[in-house]
C-alpha cells in the first residue's frame, strides 16, 4: 500500500510541476508564493508555494480553512451530518470525504494529490510519517477548548497570516461588544452537560464551549469552574454538580449508535433527582445544537455559539 501511495505522490507532485499548477496566470511567482516554513506539532516544515490543493484532517481545520477562503479538496467528514455538519455543508460542495477524524483514509488523500496535509498530533500521529511522504504536512498538538491556538497555526501554513489575524480580531470584537450587552446577565452561574452514547459529562472550561463562556467573561458553577476540560461518566448522583442559575446541555447522536444518546438524555432530564434542580424548577434549562456548542470546535460554530448566547440572553421571551 505504501508503494502505492508514494507512486501516487509522484505522479501528483509531476503533474502539477508539468500544469504549472502553483504559478499565477502570468507564469511568476508573486509574493505570497515564497517558500516559507511553519513550526509545529512535529518539528519544522518548509512549504515551497502557497497550496493550492489542501487536505485538513479535523473538524475545526475544515471551519478554519473556509473562514481563511480556503476550500480544501479533501476534508475528514464531520462527526454527525451527512458528511458535513448543517452550517458549513454549501461550503463543503465538491470537497472529497477522506474518511473520519479518527482514522482518515491515507490512500484516499495521497489520490487528490494535495500540495499540503494538515492534521493533529493527538489524532494523527502514527500516520505522520506517510502523510509527510505525501506533501508537506502540519500537525497541531491537540485538540481541546482554545480554538484560536490551532487556528494560527492552520493560518500561517497555509501563508494566510494577515487574513487570520482579521477573522480572531472579528470575533474579540464581537465578544466584547457582547459583553457590554450582557452586563449583569454574567454573573449568572451557567452550567453545561452533555449526553453521549454511554457516557454522561459536566463541562468544565477547557472544553469549546467553556472557553468562549470564559471569555465571555461569565460565572460557572463551582464544581465546574476548573481549568480541566471535564467529569466524564458521571452517576446520577452527580445530577446536583449540574445545578446552576441556566443550564445547556446537548446530544451527540452519531448515526452508527441508533439512537443510544437521546434516549439517555431523556432519561437523565425524567429523572426525579434533575427535575428536583433549582435551574430546572426555574425553567432556565436549555437544549442547543452538539455541533455548534461543543463537536465542530471552530471558528465558523464559535459565531454560531455567539448567536445562541444573544438569543438565550438578550432576545425577549
Amino acid at each position: 500500500m505504501l508503494v502505492a501511495i508514494f507512486a501516487l505522490a509522484g505522479c501528483g507532485n509531476a503533474e502539477k510541476q508539468a500544469s504549472g499548477e502553483n504559478n499565477t496566470s502570468n507564469g511568476a511567482k508573486t509574493a505570497e508564493s515564497k517558500p516559507y516554513t511553519v513550526e509545529h506539532a512535529m518539528g519544522t516544515t518548509e512549504i515551497k508555494d502557497t497550496p493550492k490543493r489542501v487536505v485538513i484532517l479535523t473538524n475545526e481545520g475544515t471551519e478554519a480553512l473556509l473562514a481563511l477562503g480556503v476550500k480544501p479538496v479533501g476534508a475528514v467528514q464531520s462527526w454527525t451530518g451527512d458528511p458535513w455538519y448543517d452550517h458549513i455543508k454549501d461550503e463543503m460542495k465538491g470537497v472529497k470525504s477522506v474518511g473520519n477524524e479518527g482514522e482518515p483514509s491515507v490512500e484516499t488523500i495521497a489520490s487528490l494529490k494535495p500540495d499540503l496535509i494538515i492534521g493533529n498530533k493527538m489524532r494523527h500521529e502514527k500516520i505522520y510519517e506517510q502523510l509527510n511522504a505525501i506533501a508537506p504536512t502540519v500537525f497541531a498538538e491537540t485538540l481541546r477548548g482554545d480554538w484560536k491556538e490551532n487556528f494560527k497555526l492552520y493560518a500561517k501554513a497555509v501563508n494566510k497570516e494577515e487574513e487570520g489575524n482579521k477573522v480572531i480580531a472579528d470575533f474579540d470584537q464581537r465578544v466584547e461588544e457582547l459583553k457590554g450587552k450582557l452586563g449583569d446577565k454574567l454573573n449568572q452561574k451557567v452550567s453545561i452537560v452533555r449526553f453521549m452514547p454511554g457516557d454522561v459529562r459536566i463541562y468544565h472550561k477547557d472544553t469549546f464551549s467553556g472557553v468562549i463562556l470564559d471569555q465571555l467573561g461569565f460565572a460557572r458553577p463551582e464544581g465546574q469552574d476548573q481549568p480541566d476540560f471535564a467529569e466524564k461518566n458521571v452517576t446520577k448522583e452527580r445530577i446536583p454538580a449540574m445545578d446552576g442559575d441556566i443550564l445547556f446541555y446537548f446530544t451527540y447522536d452519531p448515526a452508527e449508535n441508533k439512537g443510544e444518546a437521546p434516549k439517555l438524555e431523556e432519561e437523565w432530564i425524567n429523572d426525579p433527582l434533575f427535575k428536583n434542580l433549582n435551574v430546572v424548577k426555574n425553567n432556565n434549562t436549555h437544549k442547543v445544537n452538539d455541533a455548534i456548542w461543543n463537536t465542530a470546535g471552530g471558528v465558523k460554530a464559535a459565531n454560531l455559539f455567539l448567536d445562541d448566547i444573544e438569543k438565550y440572553f438578550l432576545e425577549e421571551k
